[in-house]
């Protein structure tokens, strides 16, 4: 055992619930907290058990209806979610008729599209009816729009009135809105309640609401007033004030804010739970942890989707005519772009036939130039989707940009310059002056073409947040595109003026 594993295991262990550091001085302590500790030992972790097959094993097996449902209850929505792939209609049926429909509903809540195509087929419309109506509000919205529109208003007309109401009050915002994404499983209690009456109040509602964590007060004209953590509920005196356990500057926000203006200010709070509120500061629901996961992972699977010329994300069960669907409008812009780029590059058609070794490069100097582009764009992006940039940092950001488009550019400029003119010289038999002529040319272009792109890639998207439109929109075949059109007039431009109009080469 080393020496250093040795002192970590001494600090960390304990000893009649204390931790035994005295043996080891500051800079020790230092080097161990800086370092993991080393071992040699190959660490194995154990197989982990696969639930989704254990479930079908369950299902497919001659139990009882009881035994059944016991054995289901120990394993999670998601992976009873899974199975259902794996099951044929027959044993999905049995599944069905075992759970009860509240696990019926959180199964559905997992499912995406084409699984809710599929399997909703299966159930009739009573039981669809009762499946949503135990949904989340917004999850049960989710659902629904997956349907067709017949289907969707015969379920609704069947769900009881305080689903009806719930799903309404959530489909009155629009997608890109936070409230679309909120939750109505809350409770609240009025600032006027004793502590006793506050916490009969809550155990009652907890019977309905699970998200019970944070209890939220409204004030007597129904104004949200704050919030109080349950434990300090719990632990108040029966006589004190509840009013003394509101944390009235507890964060909110309101359900028309745009998702994007707000979900980096909820994920700094860091709470469970965050109200929110109608424009009277009236509470209509809660974005909670689990929403909060569902929108970021939603946000950047659609920046990643659009950064990848894509109108929306795709999955491996997607049908083909959706996923074309998905592609072809980006597809017929770049085409349409690709088409200048094309026109502008034959108009140098008489430099290539003076100097037809410039078009052995072309595709180098091009993609060079895409690519700092597209990770120029992909900084920006970034940088605008966690920070709100001052009008100096974004100036800043572009100015940072070019910098490493510029050295990176000399960089590779330089190896372009010696390697290119040694291929011209050791491979195509030139002279070493004209081979040296070329290589220069190709090298200063690649610097300027570069440092154009990444002043491209980070300038585009900080207009189209300007503008208010998503940047992400600003995606990386886009912007490979107008990089290829500016590394095309900037190379052909420079081998005209340098080669032809300054060294007569190719006369």
């Amino acid at each position: 055992m080393s020496k250093k594993k040795e002192n970590y295991d001494m600090i960390f262990s304990m000893n009649n619930e204390k931790f035994e550091t005295t043996a080891l001085d500051e800079e020790e302590m230092a080097n161990i907290l800086d370092e993991a500790p080393e071992t040699t030992e190959e660490i194995v972790n154990p197989e982990k058990p696969d639930y989704v097959t254990e479930i079908v094993d369950i299902i497919q097996s001659d139990k009882e209806s009881d035994e059944l449902a016991g054995l289901l209850d120990d394993y999670h929505d998601n992976d009873l979610a899974d199975a259902l792939e794996l099951m044929t209609p027959e044993e999905r049926h049995k599944l069905y008729d075992t759970l009860p429909a509240e696990d019926l509903a959180d199964i559905f809540e997992r499912l995406d599209q084409l699984e809710v195509e599929t399997y909703i087929v299966e159930l009739n419309e009573n039981e669809v009816s009762r499946i949503i109506g135990l949904m989340e509000a917004d999850k049960a919205v989710d659902f629904l729009r997956m349907l067709p529109v017949e289907r969707r208003r015969e379920l609704i007309r069947l769900l009881n009135r305080q689903s009806q109401k719930d799903i309404a009050l959530i489909a009155t915002y629009d997608e890109d809105q936070i409230g679309s994404r909120m939750s109505t499983n809350y409770v609240c209690v009025t600032s006027t309640m004793t502590i006793k009456s506050a916490m009969r109040t809550v155990v009652r509602k907890a019977a309905e609401h699970d998200n019970i964590s944070t209890i939220y007060v409204e004030d007597e004209e129904g104004c949200f007033n704050g919030a109080i953590e349950l434990q300090s509920l719990i632990i108040a005196r029966e006589g004190q004030p509840l009013e003394n356990l509101v944390q009235t500057s507890y964060p909110y926000v309101y359900g028309n804010e745009q998702i994007d203006d707000c979900f980096e200010k909820i994920k700094d709070y860091s709470e469970d739970s965050i109200p929110v509120l109608n424009n009277d500061n009236h509470m209509v629901g809660v974005i909670t942890a689990q929403d909060l996961v569902q929108v970021v992972d939603e946000e950047f699977g659609e920046d990643y989707a659009r950064l990848a010329g894509l109108t929306a994300e795709e999955d491996l069960k997607e049908p083909l005519h959706r996923s074309m669907k998905k592609r072809l409008p980006w597809l017929l812009i770049l085409l349409c772009l690709g088409l200048i780029v094309s026109s502008v590059i034959a108009n140098y058609a008489k430099i290539v036939a003076l100097l037809p070794i410039l078009m052995a490069f072309q595709s180098m100097i091009l993609g060079m130039s895409g690519n700092v582009g597209t990770q120029s764009l992909g900084v920006t992006i970034r940088l605008l989707s966690n920070e709100n940039l001052t009008g100096g940092q974004k100036a800043k950001l572009v100015l940072k940009e070019m910098r490493v488009g510029l050295c990176n550019g000399v960089l590779l400029g330089a190896i372009s310059f010696v390697l290119i003119g040694l291929y011209i010289v050791l491979v195509r038999k030139e002279a070493v002056l004209f081979a040296f002529s070329i290589s220069g040319c190709i090298g200063l272009a690649l610097i300027i073409a570069m440092l154009i792109s990444s002043f491209m890639g980070t300038v585009i998207p900080l207009f189209f947040n300007k503008i208010k439109i998503d940047p992400a929109v600003a995606s990386g075949p886009l912007i490979t595109t107008v990089n290829d059109l500016v590394a095309a007039v900037t190379y052909y431009s420079l081998s005209f003026i340098l080669l032809i109009q300054v060294l007569n080469l190719g006369q």
